[in-house]
């Protein structure tokens, strides 16, 4: 990608100058939060050579990238849903949730909001999707990657807690040695215990 899409280029010729991209990261794991993360890069500088989707990126690609996008970017904030919200929700909700919260954040208003994926009802603010938003639209491949390296941080240092379920490889995915500890040792309170249902009763 490492490019405007013809998207972006098309709104700010009809005058949305400050584009916002929404994307979460976490929804499928058996373990830890959902972080959103809403961000705005300024209209008139070139693309961060490299953006992409974050899935196409190695560990160190996305640590290298989130660096460069935080530095440029007008404005950047994370949101999350917690293994509770989840539970007291469902993972669409609580994905909504990280979302309003990461772009409440917002210190600027956008005049646009692109967002990864299905229209989101819960939102709460006029927006735009796209299903594979990520690999197409600039903005949304810069808050895929902040997201991602937020998330896999925190699931390292939830993994020096907890060592055996191997989150500092695996940030809290379904993987055999995952599964593997959770038969074994059970769950802790940073699993989502829905998710982890089925491993449980050997299914």
């Amino acid at each position: 990608m490492a490019r405007w899409s013809a998207i972006e280029r098309s709104l700010r010729a009809e005058g949305a100058r400050l584009i916002a991209g929404v994307d979460e990261v976490g929804r499928g794991p058996l373990a830890g939060p959902i972080f959103a993360c809403a961000i705005i890069m300024p209209p008139a500088a070139r693309a961060i050579s490299g953006v992409a989707d974050s899935k196409q990126l190695s560990a160190a690609e996305r640590e290298r990238l989130a660096v460069k996008i935080r530095e440029k970017a007008l404005c950047v904030s994370l949101g999350a849903a917690s293994v509770r919200e989840i539970a007291e929700h469902n993972i669409y909700q609580a994905t909504a949730l990280a979302m309003r919260r990461a772009l409440g954040r917002l210190s600027v208003r956008p005049d646009v909001v692109l967002v990864d994926g299905k229209p989101i009802r819960t939102l709460g603010v006029p927006h735009r999707a796209f299903v594979g938003g990520d690999s197409r639209i600039y903005v949304i491949a810069c808050a895929s990657i902040v997201a991602k390296v937020a998330r896999d941080r925190l699931m390292r240092s939830l993994a020096a807690r907890h060592p055996s379920y191997g989150w500092e490889a695996n940030a809290g995915y379904g993987t055999p040695v995952h599964i593997a500890a959770l038969r074994a040792r059970g769950v802790t309170a940073h699993h989502r215990e829905l998710f982890c249902r089925g491993i449980l009763a050997g299914e």
